[in-house]
């Protein structure tokens, strides 16, 4: 029997609908997207010998909704008690329901995250204040907690990126002592006159005449597409204490910088205000613009590009035999079992996205009849020449055989898996395949070191890694995985991308933890970062999305990958 599993499907280049693309489309449109950019004044202090190192959490709440649910963080900034984030919040505002939306300030530690505030509100008051600068108390302390300052924009449609290069000559020393660590912060202007920092450089070590690394910023952001909107540049030599100096400012906009690249004078107004005679601070140049149009996941997807799913299930110890009802592996005739629900929940979101329907399915850390071997990686169907199961019911199916078959046994390594899917893709790297691996798990990984060189060695190649973790483990190892903030590394190797997504089941359980309440919710996080890493990766080898009406050709002419695990044999001992 001819297999077809993993291949090319020349229909599905010609016919990706809506319903394909569900998870992605919201089920009715928002009235409009805002962009929220957060900065906080006078937190309090937890840190002893230097600043707090604040960040924020976003979260929101719907009206049918239990409890508020994180949309977004933003980045950590280091030994300020003013924090002015860059990383920008959007949100889909609706005119017809009430929004919460609640903003969490902590204090980045080693041990846990201390708590500096919060604040809760509305999202329609936030769009509705007459002001741009909406400022709210923080509380939750016995004590004042310092301000939240939220700037709320609505976003304009544009898909335009800008590439900047920046260089500067002539800084002035700002210590006696020292050359300076000078950095940019880019800043848009706000309605109110205000402006808000949208980029920031890495500084330049110990020099007075800068060249910056160039930086990308969507038009959206650095001045939602408005190409005479004003721009202000700050130029300051960093301080690790947080207490940067200022050099000097210039004003500008987009146009302008494309028009021109003359020297543009940075003037320290502070220091101007009390010498009026006082001169420029150097000189700051546009050294190149590049403003191209950005290529979304939808363009890759409706142009024919393949999404391939393998799944791996956790078949531990820890997580207790089947016959045990306080089990994650508990076989109940009447309900489903944690695994199953996962396996059901993100299985039924992920099958939109592959063609053929067939994935391939592995169990990992049990021992195998008839001999007892302990196996990291084993076909769920029993067949190493051919692991797929042909859709969700069919992994269930599988799932269930294999449990009252195979001893449960450890350690839980995730090295091995992450590594088939590796071998496999290295294979295919021309731009029309992407490789989904979802490992589903209670969360106690043995083979950390090895994993996270795993992850490493994916980061360059088409993949991506969902990781969902069932029962009531603490997972601060996979938040580690899921390296949103800081790039994953072991021993001086980084990871040229971030790949993992980490998604706690009980977050989307019932009450009666049998199936999941919200499967849009579910649906929205295990695929949140899917497909900016998609783009990345495309971007970073130079693919682009075919014309649709170039998709199907290019499709048939396309190579298949293998009808069998062939493409496995370099780990294939792993499969038996």
């Amino acid at each position: 029997m001819p297999l077809k599993p993993w291949s090319t499907n020349t229909a599905y280049a010609k016919t990706v609908t809506n319903e394909m693309l569900a998870p992605f489309l919201p089920s009715s449109l928002p009235t409009s997207q805002v962009e929220l950019t957060l900065s906080c004044r006078n937190l309090i202090n937890t840190d002893i010998l230097s600043k707090s190192d604040p960040f924020c959490i976003v979260l929101m709440r719907e009206p049918w909704q239990d409890q508020y649910y994180e949309i977004s963080r933003t980045e950590t900034i280091d030994d300020t008690l003013n924090p002015q984030w860059v990383k920008k919040v959007l949100v889909d505002y609706n005119f017809e329901t009430i929004q919460k939306i609640r903003f969490e300030v902590l204090e980045k530690d080693v041990q846990s995250d201390d708590f500096l505030g919060f604040y809760e509100t509305t999202l329609s008051d936030l769009v509705s204040f007459s002001g741009r600068q909406f400022i709210g108390k923080l509380g939750g302390l016995d004590k004042e907690c310092g301000e939240i300052i939220i700037v709320t924009e609505e976003v304009m449609s544009c898909r335009q990126v800008a590439e900047l290069h920046f260089e500067a000559k002539d800084l002035p020393k700002m210590s006696p002592i020292f050359r300076n660590d000078p950095f940019l912060a880019i800043s848009r202007s706000n309605e109110d006159g205000s402006y808000s920092v949208v980029a920031r450089t890495d500084p330049c070590r110990s020099t007075q005449n800068p060249v910056w690394k160039p930086m990308e910023i969507r038009l959206a952001t650095l001045c939602n597409g408005d190409f005479d909107r004003s721009i202000r540049i700050d130029c300051f030599d960093n301080r690790m204490n947080g207490n940067h100096k200022i050099i000097g400012t210039c004003y500008t906009s987009l146009r302008s910088l494309e028009k021109s690249d003359s020297p543009m004078p940075l003037i320290n107004e502070e220091k101007q205000k009390t010498d009026p005679e006082l001169g420029a601070a150097g000189t700051l140049k546009i050294v190149k613009i590049n403003i191209t149009e950005e290529t979304t996941f939808l363009d890759f997807v409706r142009s024919g590009t393949q999404m391939h799913f393998a799944v791996a299930i956790d078949f531990t110890a820890s997580n207790g035999r089947h016959s045990n009802p306080n089990s994650l592996h508990y076989l109940n005739p009447e309900h489903l079992n944690n695994y199953e629900v996962a396996i059901c929940g993100v299985g039924e979101i992920i099958e939109y996205y592959d063609a053929s329907k067939l994935f391939p399915a592995f169990g990992f850390g049990a021992k195998l009849p008839p001999n007892g071997k302990l196996s990291h990686l084993f076909p769920l169907n029993g067949t190493p020449s051919y692991p797929f199961c042909d859709g969700v019911a069919e992994i269930l199916k599988q799932y269930r055989i294999r449990l009252k078959n195979v001893e449960l046994f450890g350690p839980t390594n995730f090295a091995p898996v992450i590594n088939t899917t590796v071998t496999i893709a290295r294979q295919f790297q021309n731009g029309r395949h992407y490789f989904v691996l979802l490992i589903i798990t209670d969360g106690v990984i043995s083979d950390m070191k090895l994993t996270k060189r795993a992850i490493i060695n994916a980061s360059s190649l088409p993949i991506s890694i969902i990781i969902v973790g069932v029962g009531d483990a603490v997972f601060d190892k996979m938040d580690e995985l899921d390296s949103d903030d800081v790039r994953l590394t072991v021993k001086g190797s980084y990871a040229e991308r971030d790949i993992v997504q980490f998604v706690p089941l009980n977050k989307f359980l019932a009450k009666n933890g049998e199936s999941i309440k919200s499967k849009s919710d579910l649906a929205k996080e295990v695929l949140a970062e899917i497909p900016e890493q998609i783009t990345s990766y495309m971007k970073s080898r130079g693919f682009k999305p075919k014309l649709p009406e170039k998709a199907a050709a290019t499709a048939s002419a396309a190579e298949t990958l293998p009808n069998d695990a062939s493409v496995i044999q370099p780990t294939a001992p792993m499969l038996t």
